[in-house]
């Protein structure tokens, strides 16, 4: 099969590989779309520790069931050959406490496809049953690629325990942040700030509803407290994850906020804990989701409760990848998401 191989820092080649064998348990799917994540791209500069080359990168997916492990049939009746699904990509063990409670996503033994385990920028994958979601009949493969993503809003929301009435700022208008942004929308909240320096994703969140604000023009800070008589937002959530936006989520959120980090970008950040112990401020990571929050983001790209529009979705073959990663490094203008094919 064709598979696009991460050989080193900025080296990502088309090669070939052998077809995934599934095991008993496990499902092999034939990939129709592959979305570049933001974590995939610190991995393609050789930023990212749990990325180590050679690896195949992808884990936000759609595509059809071509081949069922033998105990998969008599345990998933769902998962049929043909049947066009989508999949959690966190493997986690389901029997630890943090499983037992729902929450797979801090699963100790949790692997990752495209991060431990070979990803989706390929002709086919493969993954354990249990992880398989079948789309409904509702959703194209496109919008199937995006659950994942919107699985990681869902859960900002719901750590966030956002409320109607409350202000909240998103900094950062990647493909996370719109997710969120329309995650927390979805739990009532109106009155969201945004902001990114790449003007073309400010114009798609305020397409969406929210207040966008231009670094380039506005202090952002001072902004947010002028629109909240100086108190500052409940709910502050930084979808980057640089020292600079942590920072600024910290500085708008009110007193008694809640200050959300699920941004990835570097790893170690100085935040002023004195100014956090005064204002009493809650700091608090979102990472990826749980089972739950995956068939919860389903559910509602399935209703139509999601906007991803067409024209902020670019489709482009496995061979020009490396062009892709490196215009979203650089300004990728009005793209929200990059969906790879074979």
């Amino acid at each position: 099969m064709k598979a696009l191989i991460y050989e080193g820092p900025k080296q990502m080649n088309l090669r070939e590989a052998d077809i995934p064998v599934p095991a008993e348990d496990e499902v092999l799917i034939k990939v129709r779309y592959s979305g570049i994540c933001g974590s995939e791209l610190s991995g393609y500069l050789g930023h990212n520790s749990l990325r180590k080359p050679p690896l195949i990168f992808g884990h936000e997916f759609s595509g059809t069931i071509v081949q069922l492990g033998d105990r998969v049939a008599v345990e998933f009746p769902a998962l049929l050959e043909g049947a066009r699904v989508t999949a959690n990509p966190l493997i986690t063990c389901g029997k630890c406490p943090d499983c037992l409670r729902g929450k797979q996503q801090i699963c100790a033994h949790r692997q990752l496809i495209s991060a431990a385990l070979p990803g989706s920028n390929a002709e086919y994958v493969k993954l354990p049953a249990r992880s398989v979601v079948p789309l409904d009949d509702r959703l194209t493969f496109e919008q199937g690629a995006f659950i994942e993503p919107l699985a990681c809003g869902v859960r900002v929301a719901e750590v966030a325990e956002v409320k109607p009435g409350q202000r909240v700022l998103i900094v950062g208008m990647g493909p996370i942040g719109l997710f969120s942004l329309q995650a927390i929308q979805a739990f009532g909240v109106k009155e969201i700030y945004v902001t990114d320096r790449n003007l073309s994703r400010l114009e798609m969140a305020a397409e969406l509803g929210a207040i966008p604000l231009n670094p380039n023009e506005v202090n952002v800070k001072e902004e947010i407290l002028r629109a909240t008589g100086g108190a500052g937002v409940e709910v502050a959530v930084d979808a980057v994850g640089a020292g600079a936006t942590r920072l600024l989520a910290i500085d708008c959120a009110r007193n008694g906020g809640k200050v959300i980090f699920t941004g990835l970008h570097e790893a170690d950040s100085e935040l002023p804990v004195n100014q956090m112990i005064r204002k009493e401020i809650s700091c608090s990571g979102a990472f990826a989701y749980s089972a739950a929050n995956f068939q919860t983001a389903a559910q509602w790209m399935a209703n139509g409760w999601i906007r991803m529009d067409e024209d902020w979705v670019v489709k482009a073959p496995f061979q020009t990848a490396q062009v892709w990663y490196e215009k979203l490094l650089s300004d990728p203008g009005k793209v929200a998401k990059v969906l790879l094919h074979p």
